[in-house]
This record gives C-alpha cells, structure tokens and sequence, in this order.
C-alpha cells in the first residue's frame, strides 16, 4: 500500500476597516482595473552588481585610508623617537671617547678632537661640533664641510672659535629640537664640555637615508593601498557576478511564468538563503501549475456534472413536449430525480465554499467520539446490508470512551462521506470496517473497504472538487465527486489532517486525525458573526 497524508494551512485575512480606506479609493469605479506587461529597458538605475563592486572598492578603500592615518599618527612618531634614539647613542659615544682622553692640564689638542669623532663612524650626513666647558667651541666638522652643505636652510654664521683656528661658517642648527646634546663627563667625574649632533638638511634628526627610508614606507602603504583596493573590486565583480547570477535566473523564471510559460523552473539549489529561495520560488511555481490544471480541470468537471442532469431533464421534457413520451409519473420522476441530484450537487458545493469562507458556524463542544461514530455505523447498517456489503465497526485499543472537542454535526458529515464513498465504490460480497482510537493527543477514525482502490498518482487529487478516478466515473453509482472535498474542509476546520493508503483493486483505507482539544484563540472570519446570531 501507498500511505499519503494531506495538510493544508488556511492564512487569516484582516479586512480593512472602511474609515481606513482613503476617500479616493472609496468613491473610485470599482470596475477599473489597470495590468502592465514588463518592461525591456534596462534600469537607470546602478545595478546590483555594481553596488556590491562599489561597496568592495569602498570597503578597502577606507581600510587603507584608516591604515595610512595609523601610520601617520602613531608609526611616524616611533620613527621619530627611533631616529633621535641613534643620535643620542652617538654622541655618547664620542662624548665617551673625547672624556677619556681629556687631560687635566692641557685639556684637547685638535688631533685628540678629530681622532674621537672619526672613529665613532659617524655618517657624513651627521653634523658634529664640540664645545669646552666655558661653551667655546672647540671643533666643529661643518667648517671643513661647509661647502658640501652651503644649501642647508638650517646654516647657521658667525660660529666662534678658540685658540689658533679662525671665524669659519657653521651650519649647526639652534633649534633645540633639531639637535642632540651630550656631557662630556672625565673619568674623574668632572663636566668639560659637550658635544651637539644634527642632520644636514633636516630639522627632525633625520639623515637623507633616514627621510628616504620613511618616503619608501610610505609609498609602499600607497602603492598597497590601491593594488588592496584593486584586488577588491576584482573580488566585488566576481562575488557580486555569483550572487547576481541565481537572483537574474529567478528574475527570468519570474518573467517566463508571467509571461504564461508555467513549466519555467530556476533549477537553483543549495543550503544557503539563495538555494532555499531558489528552491521555494520552484515550489511555488510547480504548486501555480498544478493548482491552474485543476482549475482547468474543475472547470470542466463542473460543466460535465451540471449538464449530464441538466441534459437528461431537457430530453425528457423536451419528448413529453413533442408527445414523444407520456407526461405521466414515470417520467416526472425521471425529472423529478435530476432535479434532486442537481440540488445535492448545489447544496454540497454551497457547504463547501460557506466552509472555506468560514461563514459556517463552527461550535465545538466536548463530544464522545466512539459513541457518535458508533450512532453513525449502526443508522448506516441497513443501507450497508441491502448493497450486499459487511460492515463491521471497532474499537481499538479497549477504549469505550474517546472525548474530543469537535463539532458533532460536522464529523458526523465527515464520517458519513467516507463511508458514502466505501458504499459505492465496493463490490458487493465486500467489507467495510469503520474504527476508532486514540493516538497521543489526537482520536482516529479510520473507514477501510475492499473496493476498487485509488491509483497511486491519483492519491495527491482525491481531495479536489469533482475529481473522481477514471474507474469511479464509469460506475453508474459514482458520486458527486464533492464529498472528500468537502471533508478535508471539516477536518481543516479542526485543525486536523487525512491520510489515504489504497491499492488498485485491492481497496482504500481513510483515516481522520482530529485533536481532541481545540485552540481557543484560532478563529476563522465569520465565527463571531455567526455566534453573534
């Protein structure tokens, strides 16, 4: 057997309040209606694509400003403190070497001098001057330089000198910010002079190879910068190109299946919210198709069950009419029964769509549900027995009571048109066991016949309106074809479902799962209205 089970959801609708409705909708002609086919032109607007390239480029482009004003604020003044660092090692190292060979009597002598400068292995970019203890200064490299540096805006003139050297330019800067001051301290402990150090051509300490240093790194954040800023917009075109993709595929489907074209699938899957969109706009368009086929198919299926009665009533008095036939009892009975079947046919499907409209009043009470199915199997046992049939009904589980909350006068309908359906469709010399239980919260109410079954890609429809198998139409006593249709309503109602195992030939099993408890707050439009009455 092929079990299948049917669940359907019914969304709420909230009516607008007519103070809510805008003046000029409420005296607008209800008749006018306007539809536009889609447009061809591309969007003026940047396209998707575009956005999420420019939000790449936008995203790395304020990295490297961020990264370039970090390096500004913060690495420049390392390099800075770095760099003055250099400067003051040096010249404690020639304040250390000139200190030792101070003599206490003659003090320097410019051998001496020039000796402890050269060998601390100063660069030739960093200028030199010595001064004694009385601030005379006693050594100064610019003055055999000078000529090397005569475009340093730091130049300074007028720089004395002591003993038997001469007045000379000195290119030693005065700001003190731009210098490097050590004692020179003896071995005695005793202060007898200093020494400055500087850069040429620099008020911040730094040699040229220390400023061309810090150009580099800087060239290189910018240089980084912009192949960062590359590299995302690149990542922004493919990135946005394979997000692009799937959402102009469903975009496409979308216009397909506008355009009447309902096979038109997007084919997307996947794990992610682009798959499980993809795969749910592809459900919904599988469930369009179906649902527009079988309204084609109730269409149809509507005109073929008015007219059959309808066209049996007009020949009949149509011939009564040409003296064709008698107008006597017989015949008006003939019509008198097509006028009966019409008006089942008209009551059913006027039920039906008060159900669906929740118009019907729905007034569950606490109900025995073993004895009202059992009322109903023993009003339906003679009918059973004239038709050749057995009917049997059981209680499983040894329970003699099942309560549930349930409106009586609708699942007494329910079980009505399950066993209706057992009674046609089986054969005489058949079976047909109605039972309940009880399982978990739910009571179960199961109606089994050994008829003629229902095909397995028949079990998905047998709930539509007017759908029959093409076996059940061929028997003379088929039915309206409204009656499960009408009761999967009921058990929607309820909150329930239905399941259908069947096999060809073999026979059809129904079993109703109804709560045996009712949610209060869920309400359909309409109860109010009919409790109000």
């Amino acid at each position: 057997m092929v079990p299948a089970k049917f669940v359907v959801g019914k969304k709420i609708r909230q009516e607008r309040p007519a103070d809510d409705i805008p003046e000029a909708l409420r005296t607008s002609d209800a008749s006018k209606a306007s539809w536009k086919t889609l447009s061809n032109q591309k969007p003026r607007h940047m396209s998707y694509r575009g956005k999420m390239t420019l939000m790449f480029a936008a995203v790395s482009s304020m990295t490297a400003v961020i990264l370039v004003v970090v390096l500004a604020v913060n690495w420049e003044a390392q390099f800075m403190k770095y760099t003055r660092s250099n400067m003051e090692r040096y010249a404690a190292v020639i304040a250390e070497s000139l200190g030792e060979s101070y003599d206490a009597t003659t003090g320097w002598n410019d051998e001496d001098v020039e000796r402890s400068v050269q060998s601390s292995s100063i660069s030739s970019e960093v200028g030199v001057q010595v001064s004694d203890a009385n601030g005379n200064i006693i050594y100064d490299d610019t003055w055999s330089r000078g000529s090397e540096h005569e475009d340093d805006p730091a130049a300074q003139t007028s720089a004395s000198v002591s003993g038997t050297r001469t007045r000379a330019t000195s290119l030693a800067p005065t700001n003190a910010e731009s210098v490097v001051d050590k004692s020179i301290v003896t071995m005695s402990g005793q202060t007898v002079g200093s020494v400055r150090l500087w850069a040429y051509g620099s008020e911040a300490l730094l040699t040229k190879g220390d400023a061309e240093f810090r150009t580099l790194s800087y060239n290189a954040v910018v240089y980084a910068g912009f192949v960062a800023v590359l590299l995302a917009v690149i990542a922004g075109v493919m990135v946005s190109r394979k997000l692009a993709k799937p959402i102009k595929s469903i975009t496409s489907t979308a216009s397909q299946i506008r355009s009447g074209d309902l096979t038109a699938r997007t084919g997307i899957v996947g794990d992610d919210e682009i798959g499980q969109l993809g795969e749910t706009f592809d459900d919904m368009a599988t469930s369009l198709e179906r649902d527009l086929k079988l309204e084609h198919r109730l269409t149809s299926d509507v005109a073929h069950e008015l007219r059959t009665p309808l066209m049996a009533m007009l020949a009949t008095v149509e011939a009564m009419q040409d003296g064709v036939l008698p107008a006597d009892d017989e015949h008006l009975e003939t019509v008198a029964s097509e006028v009966r079947r019409l008006s089942r046919l008209v009551s059913a499907m006027l039920q039906l769509s008060r159900i669906e409209n929740g118009t019907t009043k729905f007034d569950p009470e606490k109900t025995d549900i073993v004895l009202l199915v059992r009322s109903v199997v023993e009003a339906q046992e003679q009918l059973f027995a004239d038709r050749g049939l057995k009917l049997k009904f059981d209680v499983q589980n040894g329970r003699r009571e099942i309560f549930c909350e349930v409106d009586r006068d609708m699942i007494r309908q329910c079980v009505i048109n399950l066993m209706s359906n057992a009674l046609r469709y089986t054969p005489e010399d058949g079976y047909v066991v109605v039972a309940v239980s009880q399982e978990g919260r739910d009571a179960i109410v199961s109606v089994t016949d050994t008829g003629i079954g229902i095909a397995k890609e028949d079990l998905a429809r047998v709930f539509s309106r007017f759908w029959r198998s093409d076996a059940s139409r061929e028997r003379e006593s088929g039915g309206l074809g409204v009656g499960l249709a009408l009761t999967k309503e009921i058990i929607d109602r309820h909150h329930g479902f239905i399941g259908v195992e069947s096999e060809l030939g073999k026979g059809t099993k129904f079993t109703l799962h109804i709560p045996r408890t009712q949610e209060k707050p869920f309400a359909l439009p309409g109860d109010d209205k009919e409790k109000d009455k």
